[in-house]
């Protein structure tokens, strides 16, 4: 019988306990426990065995970064990287800290250099990571200096692994990953060949959001069709994502780690819904109307059975397909308690001008203010409070109870359970 494990502390209840007094309940499918969210140690192991582990971390688009010289600021789990394109046109990844002191060398989000140089000391890096030059390093008049056997080589940027698929480029810690596109699986794969079909992209613009949620919160979220119907009036009131529509919640069917949800909008520009199924959502409303009717203009550009796809590839990247808007959305966690989210929206080269207006429109969906996103970002603050406070200490997950995985209903939390069934075996839980 699993037992309630709660600390009650000074301010109320807590759930960070230490590795040792962490359990998983007996009915490990249907049941999340509170420290899975709120434990440091927990936190900590993570970033260990999954972000330093056998992943791909999404870091960059080629498009950000596409001549010599060219480099972006970015993070693979918490740990902040320097992603560059170096003077032969081979793209690099380090960690952005100085050999010397461990200062962050590189302070700009975006730019173009021939060196990084590290403000506190000076110490310079090539556009590939390795030192290359140390003020004084034979000392002042003879006197001091670093030791004779100092070697540059010795003593570059730590570098992460590199691997790029149709324009988008992944780091990894491990020589153990297997390839990108076996890591992705097939599924997973074809839907991503869907929005990177290897032809140059176009940057419209970017967002950046601080969540006051557990980041693991964020796959769930895009792994739960259930509040998606329910919580966002936008969706059910102009019918692109209604109970009832042609609609996936796909897991890959390796890991179940990484997975999709892809809906097809209807006709309609508004949702015909039944008045039993309005009764289940609160959040429709009968009356709700657009002034500028534009925004819900579906153009068919794709060989895809779906107007939205949002996909989660583990650990880091959310890829969005919400009609002519896209994006991807990299997580950097910050702590139990909170995350970081930076969203890049682009389009391709050859969009016309009146396409790019069109997904520049659509993009008001998406980001932090966004007319779906405000709401998300919302939901799991408030679920992230109730996880740290209450003295309650387990998440129920039952609906479609039978499924671990695919689901072809929008009403279940099987793709939850796939997630949470492969995050055990990595964690050791």
């Amino acid at each position: 019988m699993y037992q309630s494990q709660t600390v009650i502390g000074q301010t109320g209840a807590t759930k960070d306990l230490p590795l040792s007094q962490c359990v998983w309940p007996e009915d490990g499918l249907h049941y999340i426990p509170d420290w899975v969210y709120a434990s440091q140690e927990v936190y900590d192991l993570e970033m260990q065995r999954i972000f330093q582990g056998d992943t791909w971390n999404f870091v960059a688009l080629e498009a950000e970064i596409p001549n010599s010289g060219d480099y972006k600021r970015s993070f693979v789990g918490p740990v902040p990287v320097v992603v560059s394109r170096a003077e032969d046109g081979t793209i690099h990844v380090f960690e952005n800290r100085c050999a010397h002191r461990a200062a962050e060398f590189c302070r700009e989000s975006h730019g173009n250099t021939n060196e990084f140089v590290c403000p506190y000391h000076q110490w310079s890096y090539t556009l590939k990571g390795d030192l290359q030059g140390i003020p004084f390093k034979r000392g002042v008049n003879k006197e001091g200096g670093m030791p004779k056997d100092f070697r540059n080589a010795d003593h570059g940027l730590r570098k992460l692994n590199v691997t790029t698929l149709n324009g988008v480029i992944f780091a990894s810690y491990s020589d153990k990953v297997e390839p990108i596109e076996e890591y992705l699986t097939p599924e997973i794969l074809e839907d991503f060949k869907v929005i990177f079909p290897g032809k140059p992209l176009k940057i419209l613009g970017y967002y950046r959001n601080e969540l006051p949620c557990n980041w693991k919160m964020y796959h769930e979220n895009l792994k739960d069709p259930y509040h998606a119907t329910l919580l966002h009036s936008f969706l059910v009131v102009f019918g692109l994502l209604v109970a009832g529509n042609k609609s996936t919640m796909l897991s890959d069917s390796v890991h179940g780690r990484h997975g999709y949800m892809g809906s097809a909008k209807t006709e309609d520009k508004y949702a015909q819904v039944s008045e039993d199924t309005k009764k289940e959502m609160r959040s429709f409303h009968e009356g709700l109307r657009l002034r500028d009717e534009r925004f819900l203009e579906y153009v068919k550009e794709f060989d895809s059975p779906w107007s939205v796809t949002m996909q989660t590839i583990w650990p880091n990247l959310m890829v969005q397909r919400e009609m002519n808007t896209l994006g991807v959305r990299q997580i950097v966690p910050n702590g139990p308690h909170s995350m970081i989210m930076q969203w890049t929206m682009f389009g391709y080269e050859d969009d016309t001008e009146e396409m790019t207006r069109h997904r520049l429109r659509q993009g008001n969906l998406m980001g932090p203010s966004g007319f779906l996103g405000l709401e998300d970002n919302e939901a799991m603050k408030f679920v992230q409070e109730g996880v740290r406070r209450s003295t309650t200490d387990l998440n129920v997950l039952k609906l479609d109870s039978g499924k671990v995985g695919t689901s072809t209903t929008l009403i279940s939390e099987a793709s939850i359970r796939a997630m949470y069934q492969y995050y055990r075996s990595v964690m050791g839980f």
